[in-house]
């Protein structure tokens, strides 16, 4: 008679006459059959190679947080028992909105609650589908062998095993403004290399390594010259507030003055992260929207 896997962890645990305690470090067998009932149950072990490492400790941390449980990372009785009694996430058939980057409201923070319940970091549950959220939605589908397109439809609503009602607050048009993330990725990390969250006065100098990471290219001048030296053939001007720019990751943006000194001679320049708020440049600016005292705004897309 063929046992099917789920029979297998359960008859493994019930054939033993107690399950040993488990913990960082621990490997062999049973963690393997610990990391197999984790999956089951719908958070993400990593790899079941019976290592015992830190993605297997998160995963039994949100585990034993969800079943009210003390998420101490330490399997013993009662975890054991949870998990051996545990079925997938949820009644299957879950359905909700479609949700993507950019969305905002209610069925976002349900989203974010339901990812991070499951070992899935989105970050804070506070209904801004922002990269953060996106990088759980792709890391859950690559899990649960779907399309890691980041984008929450109803295959992805049906693995998430919760029915989610309303409608998300849609994003404004962008007029087909397209961005691109590994020069938001680049000018985070040049960011936070140079000045962290706290400027230097080198927003140009910041914007340029970003981009010549990204593309290869440099690009000279100050925060109000960028924009005259940026190449046609990488960089279009485009028609966005400001608002609407940062909800795109990777949009250089450009100000011919600001209301600091320097930046009444020297301008400023950002590229934006896409969360609608932040931008990167010598460090991060993280309410680039309630920037005030700045003139001669531009927008410019990658191609």
């Amino acid at each position: 008679m063929r046992v099917s896997s789920a029979a297998r962890i359960t008859l493994s645990a019930a054939s033993s006459p107690s399950m040993p305690t488990l913990k960082l470090g621990s490997s062999g067998a049973s963690v393997k059959t610990l990391q197999q009932a984790l999956a089951k149950a719908g958070f993400s072990p990593g790899a079941v190679d019976g290592q015992f490492g830190p993605k297997t400790a998160a995963a039994v941390k949100a585990f034993q947080s969800a079943k009210g449980l003390v998420a101490d990372g330490i399997v013993g009785p009662k975890t054991w028992a949870r998990l051996n009694g545990a079925a997938a996430p949820s009644a299957p058939g879950g359905s909700g909105p479609t949700l993507k980057q950019g969305h905002s409201g209610a069925p976002v923070t349900a989203l974010q609650n339901r990812l991070n319940q499951l070992g899935f970091n989105a970050g804070a549950a506070d209904g801004q589908f922002g990269p953060k959220t996106t990088a759980a939605v792709k890391a859950f589908q690559s899990a649960k062998g779907l399309v890691a397109d980041g984008v929450v439809g109803p295959k992805t609503w049906n693995q998430l095993g919760i029915t989610v009602s309303g409608t998300p607050t849609t994003p404004p048009s962008t007029g087909g403004v397209r961005g691109n993330s590994a020069l938001a990725n680049n000018a985070r990390s040049v960011a936070l290399g140079m000045g962290g969250y706290s400027s230097q006065g080198l927003c140009a100098t910041g914007v340029s390594r970003a981009i010549q990471r990204t593309y290869g290219i440099k690009v000279w001048g100050n925060g109000n010259q960028i924009d005259d030296n940026l190449p046609r053939d990488k960089f279009k001007q485009v028609n966005l507030s400001l608002a609407e720019a940062l909800k795109i990751p990777g949009l250089v943006l450009t100000w011919e003055k600001t209301s600091t000194r320097l930046g009444s001679i020297y301008g400023h320049t950002a590229i934006t992260s896409g969360d609608g708020r932040s931008s990167y440049s010598d460090f991060v600016e993280s309410n680039t929207l309630g920037a005030g005292g700045r003139s001669g705004f531009k927008v410019f897309m990658p191609i």
